[in-house]
């Protein structure tokens, strides 16, 4: 049939048409005449029911619901359509899960739970004062391997004790050296044109100068001993600032006196160098350090330790034990240059009796406090109870020292409110880190299997103070070697000046990290108590935190002493880490 005939039929009929065909009955009048058209040449395809279709004129009804295609492309605001608003909703909702979850995957932080421990500054002053107390009763140190150091050590077991912790003391035989008596210094410029002795009811006109320990000299770190008196005369060499090797080689017999200001050895090379060309004894002056800050004009001698190993290899194999080393103060320096290198009339002459025991080995201690966790894993901090022997040390290390009792005492009643940790927490005091780090060093060595495979973290608090004059500066230095540790530190430093802006505008908190080699400038330094458990750890880097102050002149002097003691200053240091502490103690997967 062709189309001008069914053109002139009417959608029903021709709908009719199509149906006893078999054909598709849907579309406008035109689709049915083309179908028509098209059915005379080509063969019936059947159809199913749900593509069929009631049409009115050109009205198109579907007869069957709309499939989900059809759905999706149907427009429902503008340019968008279903699907394209599931698929913005679907991006919006990853979106948003990817920010609720924040993967570490996508280098989102964890959202960590920290929350600042306390800090109680009357307690640990309470704390500092009663170590001072401790020590001797005429130089006030207390010096490692002495009767003082042992009182030490066990206050600071009966403190931890006192606070539930379960304790241990742990006791080292290592080479110390021991000061036995008062020392003597003086100089003799003899009467009588030199001819006259210097005491007795014979002496004319002899002027003696005594210096006075402590304030114008101090026995160095394992000194020899002596009893040089007038009568042996025994010659000074002037070895300029220790430099010279010729000067060291025409020595031999004598007391070397060395020049520390612009100095390039430092003790132990000057120890060794004397044991090497068999002088009789050794004197450094300070001409650099502290000089007019804490004495007038004075630079006020300070102890300083030397390396034991390299001296006894300088000695072939023995401590040099009749090889008596001191540091002078400048003014008292300078009153022996006079007498001895610059005499316009008879020469002085020295007496130098040192009474000390080098060649032995002392008992040192280290106290420990032990908050057990569900897990063999370990967090210790810790801080060094001995000083240098000739004065208080409030600053090195009393601070240290109550500031780990201080933290202890917070801990263990986080722990009786909060229950017990999965880490077990430590807390130690080491003996022996003037002449060494003797203690940390023996305890690492003790324990090294153990600390290899469960120690965490080690937290070290030396010199952890900032003196209460501004003017000497306020800094209060947080470093560590380990990435993560500094996330941490730096995350609960912004929480701790949030919640202290005071402390915060008073001291400058300076962080950093120092994750290179050893000995090298971007490296932790092996310089205190925490040395050993960074890089002694038979092949294992250890991690560690560790926090210096500042303003401290008279480290290593007399007059380190409690009248400049700052126990406010403490507490930035014991509450950031504390804080860490007590996440890691609680936080097993950190």
């Amino acid at each position: 049939m062709d189309e001008a005939k069914l053109s002139k039929l009417t959608v029903a009929e021709l709908k009719g048409i199509l149906s006893e065909q078999g054909l598709p009955v849907s579309g406008k009048k035109a689709d049915l005449i083309e179908r028509l058209s098209i059915s005379t040449s080509s063969p019936v395809q059947e159809t199913s029911p749900a593509s069929m279709m009631v049409v009115e004129e050109d009205v198109v009804v579907f007869d069957e619901p709309m499939t989900l295609m059809h759905r999706m492309k149907e427009p429902l605001y503008g340019p968008i359509n279903m699907g394209m608003a599931i698929a913005i909703g679907l991006a919006a909702l990853m979106v948003s899960a990817v920010l609720i979850v924040q993967p570490a995957w996508l280098g989102f932080e964890p959202d960590y739970d920290y929350e600042l421990i306390d800090f109680d500054a009357s307690q640990a002053q309470a704390y500092a004062e009663n170590l001072v107390a401790l020590g001797h009763p005429d130089w006030e140190g207390r010096m490692s391997g002495t009767q003082e150091e042992a009182n030490t050590a066990q206050y600071i077991i009966s403190e931890f004790a006192a606070m539930g912790l379960q304790t241990q003391l742990n006791s080292f035989e290592v080479p110390m050296h021991k000061v036995n008596a008062e020392p003597s210094l003086r100089i003799c410029v003899q009467g009588l044109g030199g001819n006259s002795p210097c005491e007795g009811i014979t002496a004319f006109g002899s002027v003696i100068t005594e210096f006075q320990h402590r304030i114008d000299y101090v026995i160095q770190g394992f000194s020899g001993q002596s009893e040089y008196t007038f009568q042996q005369d025994v010659q000074l060499t002037d070895l300029g600032n220790g430099s010279d090797d010729a000067l060291w080689s025409t020595a031999g017999g004598t007391i070397g006196y060395l020049r520390s200001g612009g100095s390039k050895i430092g003790n132990t090379q000057m120890f060794s160098k004397a044991a090497e060309n068999d002088l009789a004894g050794l004197i450094r002056v300070n001409k650099d350090y502290n000089c007019g800050m804490i004495e007038g004009n004075d630079c006020v001698p300070i102890f300083k330790g030397s390396g034991i190993d390299d001296v006894t290899a300088a000695n072939g194999g023995t401590i040099p034990s009749d090889l008596p080393f001191i540091a002078m103060s400048k003014d008292a320096g300078e009153i022996l240059e006079t007498a001895i290198f610059n005499a316009t009339g008879s020469q002085g002459v020295l007496e130098m009796i040192i009474d000390v025991t080098n060649d032995q080995e002392q008992t040192i201690y280290v106290p420990c406090g032990i908050i057990e966790g569900k897990s063999t894993e370990v967090v210790i901090v810790g801080g060094h109870h001995d000083t240098v022997y000739h004065g208080q040390g409030a600053v090195d290390d009393t601070s240290g020292t109550s500031s780990v009792m201080e933290m202890a005492r917070q801990m263990s009643m986080v722990v009786n409110e909060t229950g017990t940790p999965e880490r077990t927490m430590q807390f130690c005091t080491w003996g022996g880190e003037e002449e060494g780090l003797y203690g940390s060093r023996a305890y690492v060595a003790a324990n090294q299997d153990f600390l290899k495979n469960n120690l965490r973290l080690y937290v070290n608090l030396d010199m952890n103070h900032v003196d209460s004059d501004a003017n000497r500066g306020n800094s209060v230095s947080l470093f560590t070697n380990n990435k993560d540790d500094y996330g941490h530190m730096e995350r609960i430093t912004d929480l701790y000046k949030d919640a202290n802006p005071d402390m915060a505008e008073r001291y400058d908190i300076r962080l950093s990290l120092l994750e290179g080699a050893q000995g090298e400038p971007d490296g932790m330094p092996y310089n205190s108590d925490h040395g050993p458990f960074v890089y002694d750890l038979d092949g294992k880097r250890g991690r560690a935190v560790v926090c210096y102050g500042s303003g401290s002149l008279e480290y290593h002097t007399y007059l380190d002493t409690m009248d400049r003691f700052n126990a406010e200053s403490l507490g930035i240091s014991v509450t950031i880490y504390g804080t860490y502490v007590r996440m890691l103690a609680y936080n097993p997967g950190v």
